[in-house]
């Protein structure tokens, strides 16, 4: 029991369900041939997800603007370029913004790949280092905001920053707390209301909720990542971890500028197949963070089978451009087998358009991962990203981003 909900972590108790066919359009016709699928199945499933789990969000600003306020050429003892940018969210240089960390390896001489990732915490957590911006940060519990501290910074464990300059990739973060604060409510917060229409106070039951919202600044940052001559924002991967592994997977389904999507730990909401009675739950996602999905989506709380859509199709959307899915031995919450199978699931999209799912069925021993176009590992440990993690990932991008095919 948790949250007064029961709670399955039992593999015979899971049940039987029938997952929806990526590959069966809504008029009942199958999908044969890349066209179609671009032209009308991806968008119908897009269609599907907006409207019954994330949200609708608005389209990016017509004149997206930015603003550079930091750049260090000798950062991190010199191992680094060091960039942060203002990034505005209504394409003027005024009123609500979030602020891009940026780290490039010193004498790249070329345009250089990132990986971009929203962290939990504030950018001056991600590694310590003197130079980078304090700002402000929500206390999600008490529901207010104060100005980050010295003492912060570099406090954060989910980091490899040097090891990814090291292997030749820039890293970029973004605080999430910019785009939207993490609490029940939080939308008055956020900028949600910077696009309501006149008198409206409430996202409507199939407008976006904080994940969405928190892709949506991603992308916004994509904007800026693009017009920067030190980054090949062809690619452009982004990382997330836990609810940030939702978003990324939900940012990188709508928005294919992202060249790759790395998930770890996403969980139910995320990579999991919500049809899977194993773990969290649809009703506890939606009694504990009711300000991450639409309010559509708590119709799903106790018919799950009803929903028109599934995670595995979430995956299928990145198709097929590299995904690569992580889940944690003592993170039995997330349903880490749950993840894997709906990897798995999604390899028929795949293998349509010319690439590789995973290529089994068969759970991967620990920390043993499995790498093709879809990637996924299960390690030992807990619900975190660790330096184990991280090696995986920088591996999965050599192998795509280097020119490989698989």
């Amino acid at each position: 029991m948790r949250s007064g909900i029961p709670v399955n972590y039992d593999e015979a108790k899971v049940g039987n369900y029938t997952l929806p066919d990526p590959l069966v359009m809504e008029n009942g016709k199958r999908v044969r041939d890349a066209a179609t699928w671009y032209k009308t199945r991806r968008p119908e499933i897009v269609r599907l997800f907006e409207t019954n789990v994330y949200g609708r969000s608005p389209d990016a600003p017509k004149k997206p603007s930015f603003e550079p306020i930091d750049l260090d050429k000798s950062a991190l003892g010199g191992k680094a370029i060091r960039k942060q940018i203002a990034v505005y969210f209504d394409g003027a240089k005024a009123g609500r913004k979030e602020t891009l960390l940026l780290y490039l390896p010193a004498g790249a001489g070329k345009p250089v790949p990132v990986i971009l990732s929203l962290n939990f915490s504030g950018n001056q957590t991600v590694i310590k280092d003197p130079g980078i911006k304090l700002g402000d940060v929500w206390d999600s519990r008490q529901k207010t905001k104060h100005p980050a501290t010295d003492a912060s910074r570099g406090s954060s464990k989910d980091w490899q920053v040097e090891e990814t300059l090291s292997r030749g990739y820039g890293f970029g973060t973004i605080y999430y707390g910019d785009i939207e604060p993490d609490f029940a409510g939080s939308v008055t917060y956020g900028i949600r209301p910077l696009f309501f229409q006149p008198g409206q106070t409430e996202p409507a039951a199939d407008q976006w909720g904080a994940i969405a919202a928190w892709g949506w600044g991603l992308s916004r940052a994509m904007d800026y990542l693009e017009t920067d001559k030190d980054v090949d924002a062809k690619r452009v991967a982004i990382m997330g971890h836990s609810r940030l592994g939702k978003t990324a997977l939900w940012a990188g389904a709508r928005d294919t500028r992202f060249a790759m999507v790395l998930a770890s730990c996403s969980g139910e909401g995320g990579a999991s197949l919500a049809r899977r009675n194993y773990g969290e739950t649809v009703k506890h996602l939606n009694l504990n963070f009711p300000h991450w999905f639409c309010a559509n989506f708590r119709k799903y709380d106790d018919h799950v089978d009803q929903m028109p859509v599934d995670t595995h199709e979430l995956i299928a959307l990145i198709a097929p451009r590299p995904v690569y899915v992580t889940g944690a031995e003592d993170d039995q919450w997330a349903d880490p087998k749950g993840e894997f199978l709906a990897a798995v699931a999604a390899g028929p999209v795949y293998r349509l358009l010319g690439r590789q799912g995973l290529e089994t069925d068969q759970m991967p021993a620990l920390n043993t991962p499995i790498m093709h176009t879809i990637g996924y590992h299960y390690r030992t440990g807990k619900h975190e990203v660790t330096a184990f993690d991280w090696d995986q990932f920088l591996k999965f991008a050599d192998m795509h981003f280097g020119g490989q095919r698989q």
